[in-house]
């Protein structure tokens, strides 16, 4: 049942507009198309993005209030609670909005995933897979601008992706934790490790799995990643505006 919806209400409209783009793209360059529906699809997400953004970004600057409050009342766990309420309630924000357009997100992530995979093994479209309006194109080039294959894996992507992602992380991870008064303890120690660890070595991963798929994934991960960075700018002019 739920593979069955993920296929008609993910992956084949994915499919579809892929192959749409690249047979109205001149010389049905599949890497320009990649790029094209990578971002009609960030942008008809970018509300609900911006939402959770936004949340997370308040979220960072009002960190400091909370901790001290945690300090303060940790013996009063609900004399905690409705302090930490009326906090999200005057600062306007709702937790669960940074987690809720994510999970929307998800089932297109893997979607787009699939059938940039399928796409960047070279071959060729599927007609059975085609809506009856759309035809397949005459020509399709997985030579992106006539110099990446996109069928094969390329450094030269991959290094852009694991640099796209290492900024992007920079910026919206919020700074490493600081230690907790009393001195260092467990949970501070991995909490610190664990946010150099995705600052620094999961861009690494992202890259070498880049490199291992394709480069069709790795262009999708790089337009992905520079969309990310341009909202998470977005976002910070516009929070800083609102004041």
């Amino acid at each position: 049942m739920i593979q069955s919806l993920f296929h008609s209400a993910i992956y084949l409209p994915i499919y579809n507009a892929l192959v749409f783009l690249v047979g109205v793209i001149p010389g049905g360059d599949v890497g320009v198309a990649i790029i094209v529906l990578t971002i009609l699809i960030k942008l008809a997400l970018f509300p609900l993005s911006i939402v959770a953004v936004r949340t997370q970004m308040v979220m960072r600057k009002i960190d400091p209030e909370l901790k001290r409050l945690r300090q303060e009342l940790k013996d009063k766990p609900e004399e905690l609670a409705k302090k930490t309420l009326e906090i999200f309630k005057e600062k306007k924000i709702n937790p669960l909005a940074s987690i809720f357009p994510i999970l929307i997100q998800i089932p297109v992530i893997i979607g787009l995933y699939f059938v940039f995979r399928l796409e960047g093994s070279g071959v060729g479209f599927d007609p059975n897979l085609l809506y009856s309006f759309i035809s397949a194109p005459m020509h399709a080039s997985f030579s992106f601008l006539g110099l990446i294959n996109l069928t094969s894996s390329s450094i030269i992507l991959a290094v852009l992706v694991a640099a796209s992602q290492f900024v992007a992380s920079r910026l919206m991870m919020p700074k490493s934790p600081e230690p907790e008064e009393g001195g260092p303890s467990l949970k501070s120690d991995l909490a610190r490790s664990m946010h150099l660890q995705m600052r620094y070595v999961f861009p690494v991963v992202i890259g070498f799995i880049a490199y291992a798929i394709s480069a069709a994934i790795a262009l999708y991960f790089i337009v992905s990643n520079l969309f990310a960075i341009g909202q998470e700018l977005y976002v910070r002019k516009r929070v800083r505006r609102e004041g």
